[in-house]
């Protein structure tokens, strides 16, 4: 029997796993940390003949060496081990690879940017089933990619779409309270959000139809160079058949045809502005499509039927509709589920009004240029929570943005000391160091009021990991704290020592 071990124990690595063993593999399947959920996910496992070991590394000694490595999104790709395993003729490839090369036989989207892949990718998902296609979306939203294959039943490389598996929802990605149409059992395309670090452990990944929704400077931790980030996600367009491209990205829209001369391009600013003779633009208030440089314009579907505001929506509106037409789906379909849209959660998610003050999480935004995008995206003047573990990356813009709309910034997270002084390195003054949610909540509604701001914003601009899991949990704290907030709970007040430029107390519950 063939060997396989799968790094990571998360979501992926479990998947991949299954799927693995599903198919005769005796699977191994190591992670470095251990928690009372690893341990329970272990005894799962270990019931289902796949080994699993915690607190440990992947190591390569001794003469009973794998076969095959598979790895988990968010393990690094050049960690010394896993360059030795490719030295050593070992295959090893991505969670995402694995699931495609058992569901190769079906139609893929593969969506990638640095910001706007969520809601793109959500959006195409909700227009695809609106059309009764069962089209889950899965890979870095949603299912992991190897659930959905695994969902198709043994041999699903050569049943494709005629498998039969369970059916998918994919409402959990949306705003609480949404649903969607109950799609068919078996699957007809699979809508995939890839990041750059499912990319780079992808060797054969090939969409029918890939989607490149903006680029500018993020992960460089991981990716050590802009130059190589770049060729990470132009990998995932280059091996799509087809190729739909954001025209109003900066960075995009200067490469032009000179390096995609076969993609559809979008523009949120009519067809003057759309780079090559073919694609998707806004023109009097419609989405409207070119398929050819001779064909006819042609309206699709009202911009005002989408119910999320900002023009970074508009953008992915149209990169979504262009996915949708591209695959031969029809208006009403496409109009149907723009109008019903309601949103991804922790994406300028909003959460409740208090006393006509809006709360809205926007925990999604963790670098400057997608907090850049939610600040200008709500009204002014706004009450902004930001702050996390800090990431790489130019703050100008975004500080520029909190200038001209922010009447106040309270700051969590480890990043708060750094930010308030490139706050006042710019000559911003009104900010707090809060340190927690738990303050930032009231802060911000007793700052509101104070400045008769509408809104109060997370957005972030930061990881998550200094003090929560993931951007997921963050947001569901800030939610959770909302509405407490407005169903009448009051923090009891107690002192804090001083923090720099703060006159904030601390707070325990209480009711």
């Amino acid at each position: 029997m063939p060997r396989a071990t799968v790094v990571g124990l998360g979501k992926s690595g479990v998947a991949a796993a299954r799927l693995l063993k599903r198919e005769g593999w005796e699977v191994e399947l190591s992670d470095r940390n251990t928690s009372e959920t690893l341990l329970k996910q272990q005894q799962e496992l270990a019931a289902e003949q796949i080994t699993v070991k915690l607190r440990q590394s992947l190591e390569l000694n001794g003469a009973n060496l794998p076969q095959l490595i598979v790895v988990s999104p968010g393990v690094p790709w050049d960690i010394p081990v896993l360059v030795e395993a490719r030295q050593l003729g070992i295959e090893t490839i991505g969670e995402m690879e694995l699931a495609w090369r058992n569901l190769q036989s079906l139609p893929w989207v593969g969506i990638t940017g640095t910001n706007g892949k969520t809601t793109t990718t959500a959006l195409i998902a909700a227009i695809f089933q609106a059309a009764e296609l069962n089209a889950p979306a899965c890979g870095n939203i949603g299912y992991a990619a190897c659930e959905v294959a695994l969902s198709q039943g043994a041999g699903s490389r050569e049943q494709g779409a005629g498998g039969a598996g369970e059916k998918f929802d994919n409402s959990s990605l949306l705003t609480p309270h949404s649903s969607l149409l109950t799609p068919h059992s078996s699957l007809d395309w699979v809508i995939a959000e890839v990041s750059s670090y499912q990319i780079e452990s992808s060797s054969s990944l090939a969409p029918r139809i890939g989607v490149w929704t903006t680029f500018t400077p993020d992960h460089l931790s991981r990716h050590k160079t802009l130059e190589n980030y770049y060729n990470i996600k132009a990998k995932l367009l280059r091996q799509s058949e087809l190729q739909v491209f954001n025209g109003d990205d900066a960075y995009l829209s200067q490469l032009g045809l000179s390096a995609w001369p076969d993609a559809y391009w979008t523009s949120v600013r009519g067809k003057d502005f759309l780079i090559s003779e073919k694609g998707f633009y806004i023109e009097d208030g419609w989405v409207v499509e070119k398929l050819t440089a001779t064909s006819a314009p042609e309206p699709i579907v009202k911009v005002s039927s989408l119910r999320m505001v900002g023009e970074h929506n508009q953008q992915n509106l149209l990169m979504a509709v262009a996915t949708a037409r591209l695959a031969g789906i029809n208006r009403d379909a496409i109009a149907l589920a723009v109008r019903e849209f309601p949103g991804v959660a922790h994406r300028l998610e909003h959460i409740c009004t208090w006393e006509g003050i809006d709360f809205i999480n926007d925990s999604k935004a963790t670098n400057y240029d997608a907090a850049e995008v939610g600040l200008a995206s709500v009204n002014s003047p706004a009450i902004l929570i930001a702050g996390g573990e800090a990431k790489a990356g130019d703050d100008t813009a975004w500080l520029a943005q909190i200038q001209t709309k922010a009447a106040a910034v309270l700051l969590i997270g480890s990043a708060a000391s750094a930010f308030a002084k490139r706050l006042r390195e710019v000559g911003y003054h009104t900010y707090h160091i809060v340190e927690t949610m738990e303050r930032a909540i009231p802060k911000s509604a007793e700052l509101a009021k104070q400045y008769q701001a509408p809104v109060v914003l997370l957005s972030p601009a930061c990881a998550s990991f200094d003090q929560y899991p993931n951007f997921e949990v963050r947001g569901d704290r800030f939610r959770h704290l909302c509405l407490a907030w407005a169903g009448g709970w009051k923090p009891a007040r107690v002192e804090l020592p001083e923090l720099e430029n703060s006159t904030q107390e601390s707070i325990v519950q209480s009711r």
